[in-house]
């Protein structure tokens, strides 16, 4: 079996490889919120289509509605027209004439208010197009986008399938008394297990380490774990 030095110098390799996985794990593990991010985007932009057509249908039903309003009051206005010559008196011919004025005015009012409501739906369906434009403009960044997030995906797990490989490599170089420790540490501590020391500090926590545990690291007689994170040390440039 290799000696200790040996081993930590497998160990090493084995991180290296290991922190990439890790690394891709967490991007991988990000891309259903980044895919959830630009749908949501998406369906917002949808729903202000939808907003903008629901408006244009109640535009154009007010319309209508005034339409029938007004066939009403020029209804109403024929019907007093053509009881005005049967009346008797001055007096009643006067009172019909004013109410037949009024039905007119009426008329005119609505007549205008239909005005208006065709000026809004044309405005609205100007708008609506413009609207339709930008949103296909936008199903195509939509689908370009999720379409590189499913690329992206798949470059993550080839690669990923290359570590694996490689770990498998380096593993039957190290001492199976050894390897679960490293595999607990790794679990436990975000995907780093092993770190060096440098300036007397663990790189894994960047605490302070005393130079007799140095002095325990280039000894090789067993794994000295950092007092405060629990990571493996080694020396860095010492390890094989």
């Amino acid at each position: 079996m290799a000696d200790l030095k040996t081993n930590i110098g497998s160990l090493i390799k084995l991180q290296t490889v290991d922190s990439e996985i890790y690394i891709l794990n967490r991007e991988k593990e990000a891309k259903p919120e980044e895919v959830k991010v630009i749908t949501a985007a998406f369906e917002e932009k949808k729903q202000g289509l939808a907003v903008l057509e629901k408006q244009l249908l109640d535009l154009q039903k007010e319309k209508k509605d005034r339409e029938l309003e007004l066939g009403s009051k020029e209804d109403a206005a024929k019907k007093l027209q053509g009881q005005l010559y049967q009346l008797k008196t001055n007096k009643e011919y006067q009172v019909m004439l004013q109410q037949i004025n009024d039905a007119k005015a009426d008329v005119s009012v609505i007549e205008d208010k239909i005005l208006e409501s065709m000026d809004k739906i044309d405005k609205a369906r100007v708008e609506i197009d413009k609207e339709k434009q930008a949103l296909q403009q936008q199903e195509r960044l939509f689908n370009e986008q999720k379409n590189k997030i499913q690329i992206r995906i798949k470059e993550i797990d080839d690669r990923i399938s290359q570590l694996d490989g490689q770990r498998k490599q380096i593993i039957p170089d190290i001492d199976p008394k050894i390897l679960p420790q490293y595999q607990r540490i790794l679990n436990n501590r975000d995907g780093l297990a092993i770190v060096p020391v440098k300036d007397n500090s663990c790189q894994g926590c960047n605490m302070h380490v005393p130079p007799q545990v140095i002095n325990l690291i280039r000894m090789y007689e067993r794994i000295i774990t950092c007092e405060v994170c629990n990571r493996m040390l080694f020396i860095k440039d010492e390890a094989a």
